[in-house]
């Protein structure tokens, strides 16, 4: 199996950026959802892109429920490599915007696996890669989604696996779920919305 991808979500600043990049991380999440402690504006999103530079990890930006015309005007304004869709959108949302498409699906709680499939099958219909994370509105509080059903979308579908991940449960989560990616947000953090570079190192270092 090749090497699993792995995102550090929340990053707010250039300096956890470069840490993260120098770590080996494939991707990094920038968040542009209001009224949550990891927003980052558009101009402090600016600057960690071109800090980052064209070799550093691939750019994703998080938005909920925003319309494509303001999606694509920050990507633009960014230069985001992926747009991550945490709301509940629409799948013909997907092609009306100018950059590939991760879209957040819950997984988890009272939810039947074939519900879980039927909704992953759409989405990757419409042309989006699917990240699994935990149930609730929002991620970023450390909760784990349902291995046991991620394993089974994985085995259909390749996944970014995210959702109370941390560096001592990481390995853990790859052996069972096998998805194509891992995301951590909360599990890296020293306190909310802080990144903690120890942290991030160890989770990398962990997954690979």
């Amino acid at each position: 199996m090749s090497t699993v991808k792995v995102k550090i979500c929340g990053i707010r600043d250039a300096a956890m950026g470069l840490v993260a990049a120098e770590a080996g991380a494939d991707l990094i999440g920038l968040v542009f959802v209001p009224n949550t402690p990891r927003l980052v504006t558009v101009t402090q999103a600016a600057q960690i892109v071109r800090e980052l530079g064209s070799d550093g990890p691939k750019v994703v930006g998080l938005f909920m429920d925003a319309s494509a015309e303001e999606i694509n005007a920050v990507a633009d304004a960014v230069g985001l490599d992926y747009v991550q869709l945490s709301g509940n959108e629409a799948p013909t949302l997907v092609a009306q915007l100018n950059r590939p498409v991760i879209k957040t699906v819950r997984c988890g709680g009272q939810q039947q696996i074939d519900e879980l499939l039927a909704g992953v099958e759409i989405w990757h219909k419409a042309g989006a890669t699917v990240l699994l994370d935990a149930p609730g509105t929002a991620g970023g509080h450390g909760k784990l989604a349902d291995w046991d059903s991620a394993a089974a979308v994985a085995f259909r579908y390749p996944v970014i696996l995210a959702g109370g991940l941390h560096p001592a449960n990481v390995a853990e989560a790859i052996a069972l779920v096998q998805p194509w990616g891992v995301d951590v947000s909360s599990g890296v953090e020293r306190e909310r919305g802080v990144k903690d570079a120890t942290l991030v190192r160890a989770f990398i270092a962990a997954q690979r």
